[in-house]
């Protein structure tokens, strides 16, 4: 399987409809690869708290549209990073939700998770946002490895294992993580990608956010992660694609070479 991880980078200087268009062109041009990865928040900023109502749209907005039309004329299968959903009022009154998507290449849209960790301890997300309370899993096809299950996950979500031990006991093999993850922690984001590939023996690939919009730097070092742990491919601090073939069999040799996962008791 051909994967791209687009690891965008944006500043304040550039509008989100501009973004859309650059984002547009990016995608458009990696035609031959069976999945396309975006960073969370990529459309509205995902420190650009104050605009976030603003740019806010439905899971059929303009962005959503947008990234459909993409995968079809590519097709391919599309993680279109996260938005900021405007959806139903949640539990605390809020109706802002981080919400990724992922379109297949028919058209349509696969799936949809709400970030259920929220990050800001009681400012950003968690003042503005509801917190997702459903995990996620999707059914995605390879044409050489063919059906697999990933599981779908956004950034901070990355510092909490007990979400993708659920979604290794709901079949996962694969997990996908876009994020908007800072250069004050990125050695956190780099050592917990890896974590999570080697206790569940899952392949990670995780698409980070690179430049610096409000007042914030970026971290890169997108990657793609062996089920053992190996780092397939990683990229650097600037905006970059980074394009991996990754061989989805290789979960199932690792999982029977050292067969960690039949030993747990919890």
């Amino acid at each position: 399987m051909r994967v791209a991880l687009v690891q965008l980078a944006y500043d304040d200087a550039e509008s989100p409809p501009d973004r859309l268009e650059r984002v547009t062109s990016l995608v458009s041009g990696l035609a031959g690869h069976d999945l396309i990865v975006l960073p969370e928040l990529w459309y509205a900023g995902g420190f650009s708290y104050r605009q976030w109502p603003e740019y806010a749209q439905g899971l059929d907005g303009p962005v959503a549209q947008r990234l459909c039309e993409l995968a079809e004329s590519l097709g391919c299968i599309l993680h279109g990073g996260s938005i900021v959903e405007r959806g139903p009022l949640g539990p605390e009154g809020k109706d802002l939700w981080n919400t990724s998507l992922v379109f297949g290449p028919d058209g349509q849209q696969w799936a949809a998770y709400r970030k259920i960790h929220r990050f800001g301890f009681a400012t950003g997300e968690p003042e503005l946002m509801e917190a997702g309370d459903a995990m996620v899993t999707v059914e995605l096809f390879d044409q050489d490895a063919g059906d697999f299950v990933a599981g779908l996950s956004t950034c901070y979500d990355l510092r909490f294992p007990e979400l993708y031990r659920a979604q290794l006991d709901a079949g996962a093999t694969v997990f996908l993580i876009p994020a908007a993850w800072p250069a004050a922690r990125v050695e956190a984001w780099r050592t917990l990608l890896r974590a999570r590939a080697i206790e569940d023996q899952c392949l990670v690939i995780a698409c980070n956010t690179a430049g610096t919009h409000a007042r914030t730097p970026m971290g890169g070092h997108s990657a793609v992660i062996a089920a053992g742990g190996e780092v397939l491919a990683e990229a650097g601090t600037q905006e970059q694609v980074l394009s991996v073939e990754v061989d989805l069999d290789e979960i199932a040799k690792a999982r029977e070479s050292f067969p960690v996962l039949q030993d747990r008791r919890l």
